[in-house]
């Protein structure tokens, strides 16, 4: 399994030496990823964040971050589709050449439409967006003098360079209902629901093979998650710096996730799999409950614990190099 990291290039910890020293820590303890969210008119989640509305481009991010690392795995999650496809691919193909094949395009439908509304694309079913960005993606990434068209994009003898560097970055559907998964299975390379519960991660990947079984593809989507996550000298300690009820509120809210046997999500017990807290030695045996679920790359959500950052990594390190320390029976 590979670890990641969410970084603060968001609300009231949006900073630039937070995101890159953070992130050159991350690749010195071992941590394999970082990832940024997307929007374009940011709305702060209320059981989530403060009402603060700074929020850095997703791709200019990364690209600052791939020329200060060597080896980080640089991935959005997610991008939503409000930039035009030709752009972004030329923008994201720029990026390997200055920093290697080492994006990951996670694409959702997003959640709020007045970012659409705002320019123009109010009305349309986005989830579909997300399918025309992966086939124009691919299509302008491979193809000289190419031409598509669809109900949302047309264009005719279109020539995008520079090519990607390397392999073509993969494409990943970032949700987390049924649907999502069977339009990974349709035309992604991964699957990341971001936080999700452990019972309606399971159904989803037991659907997800299903899936697969059925259209006769050979190998799942990689499933990767990004549950908040807070760490601590107790799973206690750790719990009372986390938003607890707001992440309960969340849940309650979630229209096709599996609910606990009560019929609701009450404790922080019942958030297992959409909330990581604990110890070092805690947080590396839930990891293995993440790795037997399918789970490919986790991420790690730290924005309750943005005021403790340099100190959170430093946990997630030690966590991390003990789930690789521990058998794979453990």
């Amino acid at each position: 399994m590979k670890f990641g990291l969410l970084l603060p290039h968001f609300g009231e910890w949006a900073d630039r030496d937070l995101i890159l020293d953070g992130s050159r820590q991350a690749e010195d303890l071992g941590l394999d990823s970082v990832w940024v969210r997307d929007h374009l008119l940011f709305e702060p989640h209320g059981e989530m964040e403060k009402p603060r509305r700074e929020f850095y481009d997703a791709l200019t991010t990364l690209t600052a971050i791939g020329a200060v690392t060597e080896r980080l795995e640089l991935g959005t999650g997610s991008l939503i589709p409000f930039r035009h496809p030709l752009q972004e691919a030329l923008v994201i193909a720029t990026m390997t050449h200055f920093f290697g094949p080492r994006v990951i395009v996670g694409m959702g439908a997003g959640t709020y439409d007045h970012e659409f509304e705002a320019i123009g694309m109010g009305g349309i079913f986005r989830p579909e967006l997300t399918e025309s960005h992966a086939h124009i993606l691919r299509k302008v990434w491979t193809e000289e003098n190419a031409s598509y068209k669809d109900d949302y994009y047309e264009f005719e003898d279109v020539t995008i360079e520079p090519k990607p560097v390397g392999d073509l970055p993969p494409y990943w559907y970032c949700g987390n209902t049924p649907a999502s998964v069977r339009r990974a299975v349709d035309y992604c390379d991964g699957w990341m629901p971001g936080r999700i519960s452990m019972p309606t991660l399971r159904a989803r990947v037991e659907a997800m093979d299903e899936e697969c079984a059925k259209k006769g593809r050979a190998e799942r989507p990689t499933v990767g998650v990004i549950p908040p996550t807070s760490m601590g000298s107790s799973r206690e300690d750790a719990l009372s710096k986390v938003n607890v009820e707001g992440l309960l509120t969340w849940a309650n809210k979630a229209r096709f996730w599996v609910k606990p046997a009560s019929g609701q999500f009450e404790t922080a017990d019942d958030l297992q799999g959409s909330l990581i807290a604990g110890t070092p030695e805690e947080v590396a045996d839930e990891l293995h409950v993440f790795a037997d679920a399918g789970v490919e790359h986790l991420v790690f959500d730290l924005r309750f614990r943005f005021a403790d950052w340099h100190e959170q990594i430093h946990q997630l390190g030690a966590a991390v190099a003990y789930y690789r320390d521990q058998p794979v029976s453990a």
